[in-house]
């Protein structure tokens, strides 16, 4: 059965490839599709962390009242500037096929971040880069870097760092990938929950969209994002959480690396918990066993020291 359908999606060039992707998708499936652009109240603040202005919601809140009116059926997210918790009324009902979760480090004269001297300028204003970052250099300083993908580009190329931090999935998906340098090491720079995976918000009143979005879904990303964000919404993962965490699954096994930080301690200790369970990807319970596991492991780092929000 075929249907007209309206994606809401934010206006910057990153999310309308992702949203195209998906109407893409959707088009092959014979549905006739298209696009509502929004700007979002995280798109108009840029003078400020997001950690500090309202998180993770500030990039969707627009989205969902165009969901709840009928102006939109469906809203396609980067699923790692998702909150944890939905509002009541919407549901995530689809996570298509991860892209490359890794963070990528740019910079126009330096080859890593290694090379850097002491005291150089590393652009990002996630807390959880920036825990990362100071515990492989404590020695470098860190600033502020808000803006959408070209924006910081450009903020890099006009001198403001020596280097920055993104997201590799993102310059992959715009064609930029000859400005990554180096694609930093899973163990390295732990990923944030559910970096590099697109997720689709409909309304939970909708089930004749949950089915048709259902043939998009990707169970093997799925699993690992839950996990993922089963640890940072145990912590109560927002962007004012400097927590990272990545699963695997590699031969019916379920692994999962978190790491958490105190951004205020320059020094760079870092509180690291993994497991690992079986997981049958065909078993009904799959997804709500990848979430416990996630939240087994919130559970270690809380127990260690790190703290929940």
């Amino acid at each position: 059965m075929t249907s007209k359908l309206i994606i809401a999606t934010r206006e910057s060039r990153l999310a309308l490839w992702q949203a195209n992707h998906v109407k893409q998708l959707l088009e092959t499936q014979g549905h006739e599709v298209s696009l509502l652009g929004m700007t979002t109240l995280g798109d108009q603040i840029l003078d400020q962390p997001l950690s500090k202005v309202g998180g993770k919601g500030l990039f969707i809140k627009e989205l969902e009242i165009a969901l709840a009116d009928g102006s939109a059926d469906i809203a396609v997210h980067s699923l790692k500037d998702v909150p944890m918790e939905l509002p009541d009324g919407f549901e995530l009902t689809c996570v298509l096929e991860r892209e490359d979760p890794r963070d990528a480090w740019v910079s126009p004269h330096f080859e890593s971040i290694e090379s850097l001297p002491p005291g150089a300028v590393v652009g990002t204003s996630s807390l959880r880069r920036t825990v990362l970052i100071q515990a492989l250099r404590p020695d470098l300083k860190i600033e502020p870097l808000r803006g959408n993908l070209d924006t910081r580009l450009r903020k890099l190329d006009e001198g403001q760092y020596d280097g920055i931090v993104l997201a590799s999935a993102g310059l992959k998906r715009l064609g930029l990938k000859e400005r990554i340098r180096l694609a930093f090491s899973l163990d390295t720079m732990i990923p944030a929950a559910g970096q590099g995976a697109i997720g689709i918000e409909i309304c939970a009143n909708r089930p004749d969209l949950a089915h048709t979005l259902s043939r998009l879904n990707h169970l093997s990303t799925a699993v690992r994002v839950y996990a993922e964000r089963g640890v940072s919404r145990t912590m109560g993962g927002s962007c004012s959480m400097p927590l990272a965490a990545h699963a695997t699954l590699e031969m019916g096994t379920l692994s999962i690396h978190a790491a958490w930080g105190d951004p205020l301690i320059k020094t760079g200790e870092l509180i690291h918990a993994q497991e690992q369970c079986p997981l049958d990807l065909s078993a009904p319970d799959a997804l709500a066993k990848a979430s416990a596991l996630g939240e087994r492991v919130a559970q270690q780092l809380i127990t260690q020291g790190a703290v929940a929000f």
